[in-house]
């Protein structure tokens, strides 16, 4: 059984990774400074570039987690080039350009053909079309059956296979796209730990992914992605039906009014986390880190803030896809990572309610044991888990000592690596063995690495009831007062 040490940053780190660059030696260097999961990112990888990725992360350690994206309703512009990845585009401010639904045309200075066939019905005269995060402005000044009509708004380049966002306009593609199936289809059978849902609109869109894991008899967590202002007027369905929520502050910042980002970044935030959920926050983090070996002070305090919002992950994308320093940008986010989880003011935790109509034993119990880290001096918070439930309210409630959890399934290791505060650690489980004999070898384990003393107090969850139904009892004791019971020595003898 090993442990990662507890001095680790609480908050979680995701970095995105490429098949151009994935070797076991970076991946390991990310891991060491402060990596808990790796993204793959969908729109640029074919399977074969995948399978690259999880095979050499494996080859790294079983307790990273891998996090897949879909698409979702999204709407990309085509290849400019089949030989030249890198070619681009030069658009010149009142150049004249068209916009068609071509899935397999080529886009060229006279025309950009996007991915999705209707997109010309559903666009209108007068609106803008965004490209590329939104550096490319087109406002569409007429349209016909087969194409829009469209002025550039500013100088740019355009590259290949480009986001699109049309502010304001809802695109009928469907939620899970054929691709998307087929990308899904690929998570289960590699036995990938998460699934992040590009362009939730409301908890349908969810369910639309979980429906064909569940036919699949696949426990993959899903993550909705929140990208545009349909997602947040339904989040609270979405929070229900989804395993987390991401912030993806990209698509987002270009769907609504940016100076409305850091508010609903909040309130998302706050609301994932009283639902017991975890929340991730994406996009430009260290953005300047692409180039640069260190962050703009801007940076640093947009990190410092999310977490100040009590945000369970944060997320790099170009930093560590085809950024020069990437493991410099996440030794850089989990310092100032740890240095925020230090300075944070209690007075801005979020309360989270327990409602006793629930009957939510779990719950209750992982409040009281929070609170008692500072009422009764906790050093460390210990739960065993077959589902990672507990150990999830444990790290909603946001104590400053770190949640050990136990986990008797390997896939359940990974489900915690984006959970604020969760060390979790995989315990082998004999059928007829009693549960206490494994928390006494966590204790023992701890005591050797110097993590915890004799002297210490812990809090214990367990349960003694079906697999999955959470915590049933809460134990807080000294270290030495645990081994002095007779049956504590017995089984460590």
């Amino acid at each position: 059984m090993s442990i990662r040490p507890l001095v680790d940053k609480k908050t979680k780190i995701i970095a995105t990774i490429s098949d151009f660059r994935c070797d076991v030696e970076l991946i390991r260097q990310l891991f060491e400074n402060g990596m808990n999961i790796v993204r793959m990112n969908t729109a640029h990888l074919t399977p074969e570039g995948m399978d690259k990725i999880i095979n050499n992360v494996r080859a790294v350690s079983d307790e990273i987690g891998i996090l897949i994206d879909t698409k979702g309703p999204e709407v990309r512009t085509t290849a400019v080039s089949l030989e030249d990845k890198q070619a681009k585009i030069d658009i010149a401010k009142g150049d004249v350009i068209r916009i068609c639904g071509n899935p397999d045309g080529l886009t060229t200075a006279e025309c950009i053909c996007v991915n999705y066939t209707h997109f010309v019905d559903d666009v209108n005269p007068g609106t803008h079309v965004l490209i590329d995060d939104g550096e490319i402005d087109l406002l569409v000044t007429d349209k016909t059956s087969e194409y829009l009509v469209c002025e550039a708004q500013n100088d740019s380049r355009l590259g290949s296979r480009k986001g699109v966002n049309v502010p304001g306009v809802r695109i009928n593609l469907p939620s899970v796209t054929e691709r998307d199936k087929q990308n899904i289809l690929f998570a289960i059978d590699r036995k990938i730990d998460f699934i992040a849902h590009s362009f939730v609109r409301s908890k349908q869109d969810v369910k639309d992914v979980t429906d064909i894991l569940k036919r699949n008899d696949s426990h993959i967590r899903v993550i909705a992605k929140i990208e545009n202002q349909e997602g947040i007027d339904n989040i609270d369905g979405i929070i229900e039906a989804a395993d987390g929520v991401m912030v993806a502050r990209g698509d987002l910042g270009i769907e609504v009014p940016q100076e409305k980002i850091p508010g609903i970044q909040r309130i998302l935030i706050r609301k994932c986390v009283v639902a017991k959920k975890p929340v991730i926050v994406a996009t430009q983090m260290l953005q300047s880190m692409i180039n640069n070996p260190r962050p703009t002070r801007a940076e640093v305090t947009d990190i410092a803030n999310a977490i100040f919002y009590r945000t369970d992950a944060l997320m790099l994308s170009g930093e560590t896809a085809q950024g020069r320093y990437p493991v410099e940008a996440v030794r850089t986010m989990a310092k100032i990572a740890a240095e925020s989880e230090k300075t944070k003011l209690k007075d801005n935790d979020i309360r989270i309610p327990y409602n006793f109509e629930d009957n939510d034993i779990a719950s209750f119990l992982a409040k009281q044991a929070v609170e008692s880290i500072e009422a009764l001096g906790i050093k460390a918070l210990i739960t065993d888990s077959h589902t990672g439930k507990t150990a999830r309210y444990l790290a909603a409630y946001r104590g400053d000592k770190p949640v050990l959890a136990m986990c008797y399934n390997e896939p359940v290791i990974r489900h915690l690596s984006i959970s604020y505060g969760v060390i979790p650690f995989y315990q082998e489980r004999k059928e007829n063995e009693d549960k206490r004999h494994y928390f006494l070898q966590a204790l023992r384990t701890l005591l050797d690495n110097g993590y915890l003393h004799l002297e210490d107090k812990v809090a214990y969850l367990s349960g003694g009831g079906k697999r999955g139904t959470g915590a049933t009892f809460l134990e807080i004791n000294t270290i030495e007062n645990i081994f002095a019971d007779k049956s504590g020595v017995t089984q460590l003898s």
